[in-house]
């Protein structure tokens, strides 16, 4: 651990905000993690229970949605279920922006990955900039192996940890962020599927007088 600091010290300051970008993406991470465990863990089955029940009672399947609140497709569900005598393109429209509502929770901290991501190299180009400076600073050909090549030897340590941290936070973030990306996608097409299955479920239990109002 204290090698570690000491190589932290090394990289210059541009050490302080690399690190404060993999706390910042760790604990992100942990989040998401956490987030999307959750989901995969309870979703498949409160959605298939809820789809069971909805035919037969809807109160029952209303009900089931509302234990599981925290759910994103519970909550846009129970909202297009609130609307009464919906007909089924009343139905769908509210179904589609209770999607477009829950698509922001989904993304959480998504820019934040993208930041980090982006500045993190160029954090790294700077340090290795301004430890390549400070190195040439230190130069003087009339005292080769003098004490100031103490300064060229630490210039240029500057230089090559700072854009060696830089791009580790950089990778690290990618590869979570791509994890992440990858749930989401999949995440969207498991809402559009149950979206369309209760779509046709409520066209099937929707009254004739509407189909006769829409026709």
């Amino acid at each position: 651990m204290r090698h570690l600091w000491d190589l932290l010290l090394a990289s210059g300051w541009t050490a302080a905000p690399l690190l404060l970008f993999s706390v910042v993406a760790i604990a992100c991470a942990v989040e998401r993690g956490l987030f999307w465990s959750r989901l995969s863990k309870r979703q498949p089955q409160v959605m298939r229970s809820a789809l069971s029940a909805l035919d037969s009672s809807p109160e029952l399947a209303m009900e089931q949605l509302r234990r599981n609140i925290n759910l994103p497709v519970a909550r846009l569900f129970l909202e297009a279920m609130a609307l009464e005598d919906a007909s089924p393109e009343e139905f769908a429209l509210a179904v589609e922006a209770g999607v477009q509502a829950e698509l922001p929770g989904l993304k959480r901290f998504t820019n934040v990955f993208d930041v980090i991501v982006s500045l993190s190299p160029l954090l790294g180009l700077l340090g290795t900039v301004l430890g390549l400076i400070r190195s040439f600073a230190s130069l003087n050909l009339g005292d080769i192996g003098g004490s100031n090549s103490l300064g060229v030897t630490g210039g240029i340590s500057e230089a090559l940890l700072s854009t060696a941290f830089g791009l580790i936070v950089a990778i690290g973030t990618l590869f979570i962020s791509s994890i992440f990306r990858g749930f989401y996608v999949r995440e969207l097409a498991t809402i559009q599927e149950y979206a369309a299955k209760f779509e046709l479920l409520h066209r099937r239990r929707a009254k004739p007088e509407v189909y006769a109002t829409y026709s």
